[in-house]
């Protein structure tokens, strides 16, 4: 308990982080030694992808406080998958496809940025609304059925795999989280992000160009979400309106599991990378336990509730 009370925000959450990392193999490998393979692996590696590209958007928007979430990067994923197809159905020419779909994500960002900053609206319902906005928008041009015409080489892509580790994952999740975490600790942008994360009023007294930072982490939000949809698109064979499903309160956990307080101004992305990880192995695990989904949902969002607990009684024990 002392140790643990030497442990302050991010790190105390990092440390219940390896706990929870332990507790979920060595329960796995008790209860089921067989989920652990190659393939599963994989499969876990493939999912990520997914998660780890909406996990940083959320996690760059909290990490600039101003009450900042994403509550839409659900929805955005959805809406550009589907955006994306539909463009290629239209006459796009499919070698732009991946463009469409990211462009399509940044600017659904843009307009949670826009009503955020422009329109001075709470973030929460903001995007909120836009969720509920852009889930419908994708169902309701689709009548819920799933778009298929993906190209080939773009399947090839989305369902390569190198020595077990999936090609996407290869290329865009690690490099995307690997350029964030550079220019948080190096650049001035992420002194700005950082520093207006810890006290906004502060940052705007020095110069720091709050709204101009804010609307670009929303869109790079979106972006990354377009990303998302993209992998959906490449892996899944087809653009589904329902792929960003939970993908909110994921993306939620996974950036407060890895270490970024909810107020902003502290926290990384490596720990959000890492929480990424956590929360696709044991959804896998229970997947192959055969637990009812609708139990995985409750677990995580219980994840949720016991990290939010675990960073508010840290600020206790600091006091």
């Amino acid at each position: 308990m002392k140790t643990l009370r030497n442990l302050q925000g991010p790190a105390l959450t990092l440390a219940l982080l390896c706990g929870l990392w332990l507790i979920v193999i060595l329960g796995l490998l008790v209860l089921k030694p067989s989920v652990y393979n190659l393939g599963t692996v994989t499969t876990i590696l493939q999912f990520s992808t997914i998660l780890a590209l909406v996990g940083l958007g959320q996690g760059l928007v909290i990490l600039a406080g101003g009450a900042g979430i994403d509550l839409s990067v659900g929805g955005a994923v959805s809406l550009s998958a589907i955006v994306a197809m539909l463009s290629v159905k239209l006459g796009l020419p499919p070698v732009l496809l991946p463009v469409v779909c990211i462009l399509a994500g940044a600017m659904l960002g843009a307009l949670n940025g826009w009503l955020v900053n422009g329109l001075a609206l709470l973030p929460f319902i903001a995007t909120l609304g836009t969720f509920f906005v852009y889930s419908g928008v994708a169902l309701a041009v689709t009548g819920g059925a799933a778009q298929a015409g993906v190209p080939s080489w773009l399947l090839l892509w989305g369902r390569g795999v190198v020595m077990g580790i999936p090609v996407p994952f290869l290329t865009l999740a690690i490099p995307c989280f690997a350029l964030a975490g550079l220019v948080l600790l190096s650049t001035a942008w992420g002194r700005w992000i950082y520093a207006m994360g810890f006290n906004e009023r502060s940052a705007r007294l020095v110069g720091i160009p709050v709204d101009r930072v804010r609307f670009i982490l929303y869109s790079l939000s979106g972006a990354l979400a377009g990303a998302a949809g993209l992998v959906s698109i490449a892996w899944l064979g087809s653009g589904r309106p329902n792929i960003g499903q939970n993908l909110e309160l994921e993306s939620l956990t996974a950036a407060m599991l890895g270490g970024i307080a909810i107020t902003g101004g502290r926290g990384g992305v490596g720990g959000v990378f890492a929480a990424v990880l956590l929360l696709v192995t044991l959804k896998t695990g229970l997947l192959q336990l055969n637990i009812n989904t609708v139990w995985q949902v409750g677990i995580v969002g219980a994840l949720l509730v016991f990290v939010l607990l675990a960073d508010r009684l840290s600020q206790r024990w600091r006091s």
